[in-house]
C-alpha cells in the first residue's frame, strides 16, 4: 500500500495588538487585518484576535502582565503554543513574554521573514532572505540557543534561524559577510543585464503588496509571471519587454510589494532587487481601487520610495482591481482624490489598451524632456569650450 501524504495541519496561533490613545483607530484596524492576512500567508490559523488598550507599551513585556496571563489561559484552552504580536519586540521582551505565556512568541518582523523564506524562489531572493533573517536574529542569538532548542518548528523558525542553532556570534557575522559577497556577485550579473537594456525606455511597477502588480505585468506583456491572492506572493524582480503602439518596445519590471511598518533592514536587504526602481524612467504606482485603506497605502509607497532615494521620479498612478469596486460612487471618489490616476482592471482588455495609450503619452513627454535636457547640455558644453 502507498502511504498517503497529507499536508501538515496549520499552526494554531493567537494574534495580539496594542491600541494606544495616540494611534489612529482606522490605521490600527488596517494593521490587524493585515496581520491576519500575513498569518494566513505564513500557513497559520488565527484562533482569536486580542487587543489591549493601554496608554503605552510596557518596557519589559510590551503588553500588560494581566493581559498576558489572560492570553496564556486562552492558549491553554485552545491547545495553542504560538502568540503573534503586531510589534517590533526586543529580545528581552520576547523572553519575558514567553515565560509569562509559556509558549512561543513571534513579532511582526519574524512573521514577514518567515513568509519571505517560504516564497524565495531564485538564488538572489534566498540570499536576501537569509541575510535579512540573520540581521534580525543576530541581536537575539544569546537567547536563541535555549529558545530554539525545543525544536518547536512553525512560524519564525524556518530558514537560517533554524540552521544556525549551534553557531556562535562570530560565525554568524562570518555568514553575513559571506552572503554579502554572494549578493555582490548577483548585483554584478544584474549590472550586465542593465547595460543590455540601456537604450530602452524602462517602466517599473511599484506599490503595496497584493495590489495586482504581477497581474498587470502579465496583461501588459503577455507573460505568465506567478500570480496569487496573498501578501508577498513574489519576492523576485520580473522584467519583460512589451510593445506600446506609437512608442515601440519598452521594458517593464515588477518589484516586491511594499508594506506599512516594514522594518528598515528588510528594505536594505532587498536593495539589489529594488535597484530597478532607480533604473526606471517612469514609476507606475499601482494601487488597489477596492481597498478602503488606499490613502494610507499610497503614503507607505511614497515613504519607501523616499527611503530608496527615488521620491523625485516621474510617476503614473494606476488604480487596479476596478472590477472589485462595489460602490457606484467609489470611482468618482478616487477620481476626485487622485485626478491624474488611471482606474482599471488588469483583466479588462479595453482597460489595458487605454493604459497603453496613457503610457505612450507619458513616454512621449519623457522623450521631449530628455531632448530638451540634451540640447541644454550640448549648448552648455559648446559655451564652455569657447573659454578653454
Amino acid at each position: 500500500m502507498f502511504d498517503i501524504l497529507y499536508p501538515p495541519p496549520a499552526e494554531r496561533i493567537i494574534l495580539c495588538g496594542l491600541l494606544t490613545p495616540s494611534m489612529d483607530k482606522n490605521l490600527f484596524e488596517e494593521d490587524m487585518q493585515e496581520m491576519i492576512m500575513l498569518c494566513k500567508t505564513a500557513g497559520a490559523k488565527v484562533l482569536e484576535v486580542i487587543v489591549q488598550k493601554m496608554v503605552g507599551p510596557r518596557a519589559a513585556t510590551y503588553l500588560g502582565k494581566g493581559k498576558l496571563l489572560e492570553i496564556r489561559k486562552i492558549m491553554k484552552s485552545e491547545k495553542c503554543e504560538t502568540c503573534v504580536i503586531d510589534a517590533e519586540l526586543t529580545p528581552g521582551q520576547i523572553r519575558n513574554i514567553e515565560k509569562l505565556i509559556d509558549g512561543k512568541v513571534i513579532d511582526r518582523s519574524q512573521l514577514i521573514l518567515d513568509i519571505f523564506a517560504q516564497h524565495a524562489k531564485t538564488n538572489e531572493a534566498r540570499i536576501q532572505v537569509e541575510l535579512a533573517q540573520l540581521r534580525t536574529l543576530y541581536p537575539r542569538l544569546t537567547h536563541a540557543w535555549s529558545h530554539f532548542s525545543k525544536q518547536v518548528g512553525g512560524i519564525g523558525t524556518r530558514g537560517p534561524g533554524e540552521k544556525q542553532l549551534e553557531v556562535d556570534r562570530r560565525l554568524v557575522q562570518t555568514k553575513i559577510a559571506d552572503l554579502r559577497k554572494k549578493l555582490k556577485k548577483v548585483e554584478c550579473s544584474r549590472a550586465i543585464q542593465k547595460k543590455r537594456r540601456k537604450d530602452s525606455i524602462k517602466l517599473t511597477l511599484v506599490g503595496y503588496t497584493n495590489v495586482g502588480k504581477s497581474t498587470l505585468l502579465n496583461a501588459l506583456s503577455g507573460s505568465n509571471v506567478m500570480v496569487e491572492n496573498m501578501l508577498f506572493a513574489t519576492l523576485d524582480t520580473a522584467t519583460r519587454r512589451t510593445f506600446i503602439p506609437g512608442t515601440g518596445e519598452i521594458v517593464v519590471s515588477d518589484t516586491v510589494g511594499f508594506l506599512r511598518k516594514l522594518p528598515h533592514h528588510l528594505v536594505a536587504s532587498f536593495k539589489s532587487t529594488l535597484e530597478v526602481v532607480h533604473e526606471a524612467d517612469i514609476l507606475l504606482i499601482v494601487m488597489d481601487a477596492s481597498s478602503k485603506w488606499s490613502d494610507q497605502q499610497f503614503a507607505t509607497v511614497n515613504e519607501v520610495l523616499n527611503q530608496l532615494d527615488a521620491g523625485d521620479k516621474r510617476t503614473l498612478i494606476i488604480f487596479n482591481k476596478a472590477d472589485l469596486i462595489s460602490s457606484p460612487f467609489a470611482k468618482k471618489e478616487i477620481s476626485l482624490a487622485y485626478p491624474e490616476a488611471i482606474i482599471l482592471s488588469a483583466y479588462d482588455e479595453k482597460d489595458i489598451l487605454l493604459l497603453k495609450e496613457h503610457l505612450a503619452e507619458a513616454i512621449a513627454d519623457l522623450k521631449k524632456e530628455q531632448a530638451k535636457k540634451e540640447i541644454i547640455r550640448q549648448q552648455t558644453r559648446a559655451m564652455l569650450s569657447q573659454y578653454e
